[in-house]
């Protein structure tokens, strides 16, 4: 994979796809990153999926005509937990695997794009103009539900970071829904909870 090069918002269909294993603790990124994503406007054209370990199925809505495919994914990098990496994965040629299995269920991004071009000749879809990858360093892996505080912490910057890509006006606020009424006693005791700092800005080897 490659640094990403400086990115304007695209001009065709666009879609995110958070790929990953929330049984495996970190790798669950990609999948509440686009749940947190959901709950924002973005623009018109631009549809999220929660991809999940469906990477067959993820390779084949790749070919179905955008413009530009941006997979979410835990990316272990040898950076500091938490940290995020955008690349360009237009061209995997470098990094293709030799040998892709069709395992559907422990497929790596790596693997979905090495498939493109087949199922492209065998189906007649079009590869996306332009494919990139918004990753997380994970802190852990291990079989387990729910993110690491670094990864999770990282989220919303992710989220922040996606809605920039595509153009989405950063002023309007995410949806909310109505706090439920508290007594003033109980509310006054209430301690707003620590926010983690986001951390910097930077593809992936652990399964999807």
């Amino acid at each position: 994979m490659n640094a990403a090069a400086p990115f304007a918002a695209p001009p065709g269909r666009t879609l995110i796809a958070g790929v990953g294993n929330i049984f495996l603790g970190d790798d669950g990124f990609g999948v509440e990153a686009v749940r947190r994503l959901g709950a924002h406007p973005l623009p018109e054209g631009v549809e999220v999926v929660d991809a999940g370990v469906r990477g067959i199925h993820l390779a084949y809505q790749m070919l179905d005509g955008y413009h530009t495919v941006l997979l979410v994914d835990a990316t272990a990098r040898g950076s500091e937990p938490g940290t995020l990496h955008l690349l360009d994965a237009t061209d995997p040629a470098a990094t293709r695997p030799r040998d892709t299995a069709l395992d559907g269920h422990h497929m790596t991004p790596d693997a979905v794009l090495a498939l493109l071009d087949t199922l492209s000749a065998g189906t007649g879809g079009r590869r996306p103009r332009r494919v990139m990858v918004l990753g997380c360093e994970p802190a852990d892996l291990a079989e387990g539900i729910g993110l690491s505080r670094p990864v999770d912490a990282a989220v919303d910057e992710a989220v922040r970071m996606i809605r920039q890509l595509v153009g989405a006006d950063p002023d309007v606020p995410a949806a909310t829904e109505e706090p439920a009424e508290e007594p003033a006693a109980e509310a006054a005791d209430e301690t707003a909870p620590a926010v983690a700092g986001s951390h910097p800005t930077e593809r992936n080897t652990t399964p999807c």
